[in-house]
């Protein structure tokens, strides 16, 4: 770390400490981890903050490289907005942060303030840059109009959620009313858009409306794509009497780590149960079908259960090196 840098964050470090015990002399022991924790904050706030930055470039060039040339509507509060930027003589700028705003007083109820305070930081710099910035129009294509400043603005939305904030305000509102309601988040969202599109079918036109469809359909896959990560994970459970040969195939073949469980049979009464050893892993799409082979081959009536990882951290997700012995 750099010594200035130190240097500041052991000064904000000690004055946090005299706060909290003023009378107490502080040792080097105290200020050692909070410094750590400063270190990370700090690091871990960079790193959003980049993030939203990219988000917020992204979207705008989605909407005015794409959709507001060419009067195009997406889902959300951007399709709203871009809605009533169609329909009255108010700029895009101004919708996207006031259309946006109770959803952000909702996420702060919901959340957390600093939650809606990032937010409200994210879409007020979507605002300038649309307003200020002048993106050349890419195409008049309609197909590529919907797709591309869908996955712009998809890009723009999922870059922003990383950075822990979002720059579309229905996120919030789906997730407050799941909670009230018996529907899922996508439930929820799947009704504001239907709204949305019957709107814009309405006051604009079908073939609109049925493009606006399009977009919100490549702005949602990108969103999960950035959210989630583009290399989608499995983690696969397995049981078997064969367990420790399936151990050793999964670390030295696939050369995967895997979490060992002590387990026991439940099925019959309670006289024939056993213990057994329960294997948990983790590996791509593009590994199941050679993890299930070579499962196979070990033990064809090992009981395996597979579920998709949303997201990932620390561990041994990468494969490990392979050793030459």
């Amino acid at each position: 770390m750099n010594p200035f840098f130190s240097k500041i964050l052991v000064n904000i470090a000690q004055k946090r400490l005299k706060a909290k015990t003023p009378s107490t002399p502080i040792s080097k022991r105290q200020i050692a981890p909070l410094v750590k924790s400063l270190q990370v904050e700090i690091t871990h706030a960079i790193k959003e903050f980049i993030y939203i930055v990219i988000g917020v470039f992204s979207a705008g060039f989605g909407l005015k490289g794409f959709l507001l040339p060419n009067r195009f509507i997406d889902g959300g509060a951007t399709g709203i907005s871009l809605l009533l930027e169609n329909i009255t003589t108010i700029e895009l700028s101004f919708l996207l942060i006031l259309v946006n705003i109770p959803f952000l007083i909702l996420g702060a109820k919901t959340f957390s303030v600093k939650f809606a305070l990032k937010s409200i930081a994210a879409i007020a710099f979507l605002g300038f840059v649309v307003h200020y910035i002048d993106y050349p129009t890419i195409t008049n294509d309609k197909l590529l109009i919907a797709v591309f400043g869908g996955f712009f603005l998809g890009l723009g939305i999922g870059m922003s959620m990383r950075g822990g904030s979002v720059i579309d305000g229905t996120e919030v509102l789906a997730i407050y009313l799941s909670r009230k309601l018996s529907l899922t988040v996508g439930d929820v969202l799947l009704l504001i858009n239907i709204i949305i599109f019957s709107f814009g079918a309405y006051i604009l036109s079908i073939e609109t409306a049925l493009y606006a469809i399009l977009t919100y359909m490549a702005a949602a896959k990108t969103v999960d794509f950035v959210v989630d990560g583009v290399e989608e994970y499995v983690g696969v459970t397995i049981i078997s009497k064969e367990h420790e040969a399936i151990r050793v195939m999964i670390t030295e073949k696939l050369r995967r780590a895997c979490t060992i469980y002590a387990g026991k049979g439940g099925y019959g009464d309670s006289k024939t149960t056993y213990d057994k050893d329960i294997i948990y892993t983790v590996v791509t799409r593009l590994e199941l079908a050679k993890l299930h082979t070579e499962i196979d081959k070990i033990d064809s009536k090992a009981f395996i259960i597979m579920g998709l990882v949303k997201d990932l951290k620390g561990g041994m997700i990468k494969r490990k090196p392979l050793v030459k012995k």
